[in-house]
């Protein structure tokens, strides 16, 4: 166990912040591996929508209400004031007179006044072409006319106070008078929207780019898998191949070996030869025991070199009532065939056709290639396959086939049919291969 530093230097730490981004990394491209591209343009469109909403709400977005002392109020212009008549003394008063020296306008003092000084008079003289009826009513026009302006005078005042109030609130509307109080809104959230397109778009990247990784390593596992299932099926291969010889070998040795003890007493020459048959079996098979027990197959020349004095043996037992052929090319002596199977079934061949039958009848081996596979068949004219008292279980043909299968698959295969005009036909069929070429 590694013991963790108490105080981790900054390259310690950088170290762990990176394995751990790693990490998270490999964490979130493989969920976005996992989704379908269905439920990710559905999460894309929800963390817009919901950025969007963020960006206005705190902490990303807040108001700040500020007690600001703004500059003073710019000075307005001074309105003009309209002109004024100018006022005359309490007790006085104009007067016009137009006669034929002109017009005068006199102040004249009332009555009741006392004390008050004489005004100075206007006096305009008058063409003597004008008439005194044409200047009254040309003072007339000019009264009215002064009375006008003086009218267009007032409005123009009045508009300008108003403009001048406007400009006032204005100027206070815009913060621009004294001391007052203020509400302004801070955004921080501008970027939310941002981010959340170049999340999308790199999330999109990493679920393209990273989808191929996961491909290629998923088929690295399971092609190590493979690997790792094909090494144990070669194990179980072995330990049952080695189990079922071990239950096939002792069947005949002792079938065998009693056979040799019933005969020393009923017929010492027969026991003779058939000790020195199973010497020569014994000393066939033996050798090549542990090889085929290693590597699950051998040549069919050692099959072969077991086979016959298997058979020799089985002659002398059953004597006339058997007949023997065995059909194998001598090219086809190096091909690989697995062990004991041809013995199994010319055993089974003997038992449950030929011995029950009273008058016997004929067992033969033949090999040879079919379409492009090495098929060996064990034929006899016995009984039949089922129809002997002793039929047995089927575990015999049962073994043979599952070692078929766990060594060749789909590409090995035993079949049984009816042979003619009785009897039964038991092939072998597995992939064509020479230990020559092997080797």
């Amino acid at each position: 166990m590694n013991a963790v530093p108490l105080n981790p230097t900054l390259m310690q730490r950088w170290q762990s912040f990176s394995k751990a981004c790693v990490r998270g990394f490999h964490v979130y491209a493989s969920w976005l591996v996992s989704i379908s591209w269905k439920r990710f343009v559905v999460l894309s469109v929800l963390l817009l929508i919901g950025t969007n909403i963020l960006q206005d709400l705190p902490p990303f977005t807040w108001r700040v209400t500020e007690h600001v002392d703004g500059p003073a109020m710019p000075k307005l212009p001074k309105l003009p004031k309209p002109a004024s008549t100018a006022k005359l003394p309490a007790g006085m008063h104009y007067e016009v007179k137009i006669d034929k020296h002109g017009v005068r306008i006199v102040p004249v003092a009332s009555p009741a006044a006392s004390g008050v000084e004489p005004q100075p008079g206007v006096e305009i003289k008058l063409p003597d072409s004008i008439s005194s009826e044409d200047a009254k009513a040309a003072i007339e026009q000019a009264k009215d006319a002064l009375e006008e302006l003086a009218q267009q005078a007032r409005a123009a005042q009045e508009a300008a106070e108003e403009v001048r109030d406007e400009a006032r609130q204005a100027l206070e509307e815009a913060g621009a008078v004294g001391s007052h109080t203020r509400t302004r809104v801070v955004h921080l959230g501008d970027f939310l929207v941002n981010l959340a397109v170049f999340i999308i778009l790199g999330s999109g990247v990493i679920k393209v780019t990273y989808k191929g990784r996961i491909q290629a390593e998923v088929k690295a596992a399971q092609a190590e898998e493979t690997a790792e299932a094909e090494s144990l099926k070669r194990q179980v291969i072995e330990a049952r191949m080695a189990a079922m010889q071990a239950q096939v070998e002792p069947h005949f040795l002792f079938n065998t070996l009693a056979s040799i003890d019933h005969l020393i007493e009923t017929d010492p020459p027969r026991a003779s030869q058939m000790q020195r048959n199973l010497i020569a079996l014994l000393r066939a098979s033996m050798p090549t025991m542990r090889e085929a027990n290693a590597g699950g197959v051998r040549d069919l020349g050692r099959e072969m070199s077991v086979i016959k004095p298997y058979l020799e043996i089985l002659k002398v037992r059953m004597e006339e009532r058997l007949q023997t052929e065995i059909d194998v090319p001598e090219g086809l002596m190096s091909a690989e065939f697995p062990p004991m199977m041809i013995q199994s079934l010319v055993e089974n061949a003997i038992k449950h056709g030929l011995e029950p039958k009273a008058e016997g009848g004929s067992l033969k081996v033949k090999a040879e290639i079919v379409h492009g596979k090495l098929a060996v068949t064990v034929a006899d004219t016995g009984l039949g396959f089922g129809r002997a008292a002793t039929a047995g279980t089927g575990v015999g043909l049962a073994n043979i086939r599952e070692r078929l299968m766990l060594l060749y698959g789909s590409k090995g295969g035993i079949t049984v049919t009816e042979n003619q005009p009785s009897g039964t036909v038991v092939t072998i069929t597995v992939p064509y291969r020479s230990r020559e070429q092997g080797a």
